[in-house]
């Protein structure tokens, strides 16, 4: 039996209907972020598919020492909680140190522990005693089964709001594969499980100083992945990927989000 996590108005966890959390990698200024946030909040709003906006204020593991990062956490937080006002639409953010959880959580509404970090005790401790909800992504390196031991990390503080995210698994040099096994596997916690379409076809640092991605791959994951049973998909989306400044290889361009999203309600309406 799946603990559904509600976030405002919002209820993830089948059978409700699939949870989009999507927005570009990192806040790269005001305008642009705000412009896919809003793009998107329109979109979702017309499909009538719960939307959750997803932007990070600092990329702390990239591949290059001159990689941008963002804009950093207080003018991060700035932008995302004006989002957050004016769209009305929760928020999800990386948080990447102890010392950022309590002020990061003041503005979000979901904290996102990245997949590098996901058997960091002190920081997953630090986050869940918030009482937010902490949607965690499961390291390229663990096993689905291992993500057993992260959730009892959060649930010994007491904090049931828990979501888990798959983004597929190391094979080999620079390349990822996807196990849809690792759905259901995770779902064995009791808890819902997102499937992120856009970092399950990255290349980590196959691009040498950057990584790499295939974009082209991502709406044949994120129709495996609603078949297979997630709650909800976490798909990057940019209105210029060619000129994002972080994971513009495997983003989404928002131009073919809906048609993707009209794919993906009718895969669900049919397992229904």
């Amino acid at each position: 039996m799946i603990k559904p996590v509600e976030i405002n108005n919002i209820c993830i966890g089948r059978p409700q209907p699939f949870t989009l959390i999507s927005g570009p990698c990192v806040i790269e200024d005001d305008q642009t972020t705000y412009d896919i946030a809003y793009d998107l909040k329109k979109l979702t709003d017309r499909l009538n598919i719960p939307f959750i906006f997803k932007a990070s204020y600092d990329k702390a593991n990239r591949t290059s020492i001159n990689s941008f990062r963002g804009p950093g956490i207080k003018k991060g937080l700035e932008v995302l909680a004006f989002i957050r006002k004016d769209l009305k639409v929760p928020i999800i953010s990386d948080v990447h140190q102890v010392s950022d959880v309590e002020m990061a959580a003041q503005t979000l509404d979901i904290i996102q522990i990245p997949a590098f970090l996901c058997r960091q005790t002190d920081l997953l401790v630090e986050a869940a005693n918030t009482g937010k909800p902490i949607n965690v992504k499961k390291g390229q390196f663990l096993a689905p089964w291992d993500m057993k031991n992260v959730v009892d990390k959060i649930l010994s503080t007491g904090n049931q709001k828990i979501i888990l995210t798959d983004r597929g698994a190391s094979f080999g040099y620079n390349n990822l594969v996807t196990d849809f096994r690792c759905i259901k596997i995770m779902h064995e916690t009791g808890f819902p499980v997102i499937y992120d379409a856009t970092h399950s076809v990255q290349l980590p640092g196959g691009g040498g100083t950057t990584s790499a991605g295939q974009r082209e791959f991502v709406p044949l994951l994120a129709r495996a992945a609603i078949a297979a049973g997630a709650d909800g998909l976490f798909i990057e989306a940019h209105s210029n990927p060619e000129k994002a400044l972080s994971d513009g290889p495997n983003s989404m361009k928002l131009s073919d989000m809906e048609s993707l999203l009209i794919q993906l309600k009718a895969i669900e309406a049919a397992l229904a």
